[in-house]
């Protein structure tokens, strides 16, 4: 089929399935998402078999380290998988919360409700669960999913979106309440992106490159789930044994993820900063210095000004030595991406400064930046992390796939 055909007739089917799905109850969508979460576990050996076809491309192909981490399936993601869907169906259906309700003063009785979206398009890359992630919950807020992964996920993809359609088939529901995009050519991604008539709202998750192409390209809305630039501050006043311990899970525990720290700063003040530097260093950090911090790790790379903008996704981590907070607070304001700004310190006025001088996604204090989940926010599963400030900010999960719709009852009034 046409390129063009190709796409327009997956974005019809998409906007056709609407219709079937935003009308489903709650309980049936619980009942389709817990027989998926089986589903899962049943199908768990060919889910591995098509995630190794994908490792093997990728070695192949040279992928990263952080990539192939972000691509890997194992028993242990499998279980996180099947966890984050039971989690969705437990969670109170969005739809139909009424917002407001009022009788006006003309009698007219007005209800503010949430209601679905309706086609939300996700184009991200590398990590598999996305694919289960984001259609668990378009599906529970009574959207329609648009899937278009990388080529580097391809099998482990196509295999997820299989699972999940077969137990829609079985419910007698639309298999196009979750639609694969099986062209990975970049330019069919563009010809989605031109269709606001089919498709309401875009999500791009990946690299910078990829967040810029299509927010240049679109036509449709975009939440952005930007680089993840994410900037700590040890504070003179900071635990050494909580400095340690927070760096180390922040930027280690997991490199190639969003949420993992790309930026320190450390106040001059701070008394142990070439213990805390050599142990961080002896635990498998990769620094790039500024000229004060040379001093301490004379053998490690100096940092350039784009290191400090750069979102690395491994080992490494740019540091500078800042005069007090208000530098650090420049320096963040600087080179954020708006992801997560965090602070070690026992100084409650620093820790207020730091607060309400940032504008960002999230800011935390005395904790690692790996909290900026939303999993760890209660949220269960998240379609991305938001950087912009419109319509939602930070880890976008079920209740923000919804929009609102009014309904107004009278007797006949009218407007005078």
């Amino acid at each position: 089929m046409e390129q063009n055909q190709y796409v327009k007739h997956l974005a019809e089917r998409a906007k056709k399935a609407t219709n079937s799905v935003r009308s489903l109850n709650a309980r049936l969508k619980n009942q389709v998402l817990i027989e998926l979460a089986q589903e899962i576990l049943l199908s768990k050996e060919q889910i591995l078999q098509e995630n190794q076809k994908d490792l093997e491309n990728g070695k192949q192909k040279g992928l990263s380290t952080s990539l192939m981490d972000r691509l890997l399936l194992n028993e242990k993601r499998i279980e996180g998988l099947v966890n984050a869907v039971k989690e969705i169906a437990s969670f109170t259906d969005p739809v139909g919360y009424v917002t407001r309700g009022v009788t006006l003063p003309n009698g007219l009785e007005l209800i503010t409700k949430q209601v679905p979206l309706g086609v939300i398009m996700v184009i991200y890359e590398s990590r598999p669960n996305v694919t289960i992630d984001v259609a668990s919950l378009a599906f529970k807020s009574g959207n329609v999913a648009i899937l278009r992964g990388g080529s580097e996920a391809f099998y482990s993809n196509q295999i997820l979106c299989k699972i999940f359609q077969k137990i829609l088939i079985k419910h007698g529901i639309s298999q196009d309440a979750v639609i694969f995009v099986d062209q990975t050519d970049r330019n069919y991604m563009t010809s989605f992106l031109k269709l606001p008539q089919y498709i309401d709202l875009v999500v791009p998750r990946g690299g910078e490159g990829l967040i810029r192409f299509v927010t240049e390209n679109s036509l449709i809305p975009v939440v952005k789930h930007d680089k993840g630039v994410c900037n700590l501050y040890v504070d003179d006043s900071a635990s050494y044994d909580m400095a340690l311990q927070v760096i180390t899970n922040s930027k280690l525990q997991r490199p190639g993820v969003c949420n993992a720290l790309e930026n320190l700063f450390i106040s001059k003040n701070f008394p142990q900063t070439t213990e805390l530097l050599l142990n961080l260093q002896e635990r498998g950090v990769k620094f790039l210095v500024d000229e004060n911090c040379s001093k301490i790790l004379p053998n490690a790379p100096r940092a350039t000004e784009e290191d400090f903008y750069t979102e690395f996704l491994d080992e490494r981590l740019s540091i500078k030595i800042v005069n007090d907070i208000d530098e650090a607070i420049l320096e963040i304001q600087k080179y954020t991406s708006g992801h997560t700004e965090a602070i070690l310190s026992e100084n409650q006025s620093n820790i207020q400064k730091f607060i309400h001088s940032l504008d960002s996604a999230a800011i935390f204090v005395n904790c690692s930046t790996r909290f900026h989940d939303g999993g760890e926010f209660g949220l269960g599963a998240e379609v991305g992390i938001s950087t912009g400030k419109l319509h939602v900010r930070g880890p976008m999960g079920l209740q923000h796939l919804t929009t609102t719709t009014t309904i107004l009852v009278g007797k006949g009034q009218i407007r005078t």
